[in-house]
C-alpha cells in the first residue's frame, strides 16, 4: 500500500471528531458544553459525509450531490438547534426563570428532550 486516500483520512478524522463529541456528551458536564460536543459530534457526521461525496470524484465522477445537499440542510439544521440549545440554556439560567415555576417547567422539559435525547 503506497499511502492513504484523501477519503481515507477525511474518514478518520470524522471517526475522530464523532468520538470527541461523544465522550463530550457522555461525561458529565455544564449544558454549554454539551452543546459544544454536539457541534463537534455533528462536524464529525458532515466531515464523513462528505468523504463518502468525495468518492464518486474519485472514480471520475462529480461529486455525489446527495451528500452534499444533506450536509448544507445538515449545517442549517445544526445551526438552528444550537441557537434554540443556548437560548434555552441562558433562559433557564436567569432569576426571571426561577421566579415563574411555570416557565421553567416547560423550558426545562423542551430542555431535557433536546439535551438528552
Amino acid at each position: 500500500m503506497s499511502g492513504w486516500s484523501v477519503e481515507q483520512v477525511f474518514a478518520l478524522c470524522a471517526a475522530g471528531l464523532v468520538g470527541l463529541g461523544l465522550y463530550g456528551v457522555i461525561v458529565p458536564a455544564d449544558p454549554l458544553r454539551r452543546i459544544v460536543a454536539l457541534n463537534v459530534l455533528g462536524g464529525g457526521v458532515f466531515l464523513f459525509f462528505g468523504a463518502i461525496a468525495r468518492r464518486g470524484a474519485a472514480a471520475g465522477f462529480d461529486g455525489d450531490p446527495v451528500p452534499q445537499a444533506l450536509i448544507i440542510t445538515g449545517i442549517v439544521v445544526a445551526f438552528a438547534a444550537t441557537a434554540l440549545a443556548v437560548v434555552l440554556t441562558l433562559v433557564l439560567g436567569t432569576p426571571f426563570a426561577r421566579r415563574m415555576p411555570g416557565l421553567t417547567g416547560f423550558l426545562g422539559l423542551l430542555a431535557f428532550f433536546f439535551l438528552c435525547g
